[in-house]
């Protein structure tokens, strides 16, 4: 059996197709909130949010080449269609309450993905495609990622529920 046809890599193929999933699902998500906020307070923030999680999913994609996997059809698809039936839920972006719950979705996928770097960072010594990448650096872009939307959903929160 190759290395490339271990259980070890064959689950760490789908491990990042599972992560390159939900990224698409958090630019689905990002399109959607910056098509509601194009010009309000929103925007710029969304737009920037939505370029560094482009970046780290184009970082991804080159990992998944690199360990000799092809992206998921099937998991991108599915992460579509959770993002849409997330979206029916969340109807008008303009309510905070609304905001709110859309933030919480995307703190838990940037939260996913800081752990995502750290896992790969603690088994790169094993897998000589994934060493050669600064783990340390991505994950603390996802923290700093998490605590801009986390100012910002805390906002939300003290706006939805003020009386």
């Amino acid at each position: 059996m190759s290395r490339e046809e271990s259980p070890g890599h064959e689950r760490l193929q789908l491990y990042l197709n599972d992560h390159l999933a939900g990224s698409f699902a958090a630019m689905e998500l990002i399109d959607n909130l910056i098509s509601g906020h194009p010009q309000d307070r929103f925007g710029k923030f969304f737009r920037d949010l939505r370029d560094e999680i482009h970046a780290d999913q184009e970082k991804l994609r080159n990992l998944i080449q690199k360990v000799g996997a092809e992206e998921s059809a099937v998991r991108k698809a599915g992460a579509w269609l959770a993002e849409k039936f997330g979206r029916a839920k969340l109807g008008d972006a303009d309510d905070s309450a609304e905001l709110l719950e859309a933030l919480e979705g995307l703190a838990l996928g940037i939260t996913g993905k800081r752990l995502l770097w750290r896992s790969l960072a603690t088994i790169s010594a094993n897998f000589p495609e994934l060493q050669g990448t600064n783990f340390n650096v991505l994950e603390e872009r996802a923290q700093d990622q998490f605590s801009r939307v986390e100012d910002l959903r805390m906002d939300m929160t003290r706006e939805a529920f003020q009386n």
